[in-house]
């Protein structure tokens, strides 16, 4: 005995049985409208993140409570790489800066306690260390130290003579901005 599909037909397999119609996929995702970015951001970073083995972003988010604030300023997780066909005993490659590496060789077992405590089972088997140069975070960046009064009076001084006070405006900026890069520390 067959079933009645969409707009009352029975739909059966050439066999004779009954064969169930694919039910509408109901979505709950919105279409047209705004979403939030917080909404969003898991699953555009997955796909990112997947191609370097951090299927789940928080190791890279959450570096900081795992290791502590001093590691964590000093080291960043570069790559998770499970042995084929397992989700256990994996290398986690991290890049350190400076002599960090040797300190890091001689905490390899606290560290792997704290990841692995953060995953809930033996994700991570061993670290391996790459050296290399961090980026440097937005926030880190010191600006150059204000102006002496001496050198805004003579940046007035060479701009006073135009008489566009947009221009004079513009060029005093730019005189500014050439004396600051002359005292800003500079970054190898």
């Amino acid at each position: 005995m067959g079933q009645t599909g969409p707009m009352g037909k029975v739909m059966s397999k050439p066999g004779g049985k009954a064969v169930r119609p694919k039910p509408e996929r109901e979505t709950t995702e919105r279409r047209g409208s705004l979403r939030s970015l917080a909404a969003m951001l898991p699953k555009v970073a997955r796909s990112a993140l997947g191609q370097r083995g951090f299927a789940e972003n928080g190791i890279i988010t959450d570096w900081p409570a795992i290791v502590g604030p001093t590691l964590a300023a000093r080291s960043a997780p570069v790559k998770l790489a499970f042995p084929p066909g397992q989700r256990r005993e994996a290398t986690l490659t991290v890049r350190v800066g400076g002599s960090l590496a040797l300190e890091l060789q001689h905490l390899e077992p606290l560290i792997l306690e704290r990841l692995n405590g953060y995953f809930g089972y033996r994700a991570v088997g061993r670290l391996k260390i790459q050296q290399g140069p961090l980026p440097i975070p937005p926030n880190a960046r010191a600006d150059p130290p204000p102006l002496e009064p001496v050198e805004e009076a003579e940046i007035a001084r060479d701009v006073a003579t135009i008489a566009d006070e947009r221009l004079r405006e513009a060029l005093a900026g730019l005189g500014r901005a050439v004396r600051r890069d002359g005292k800003a520390p500079r970054r190898r």
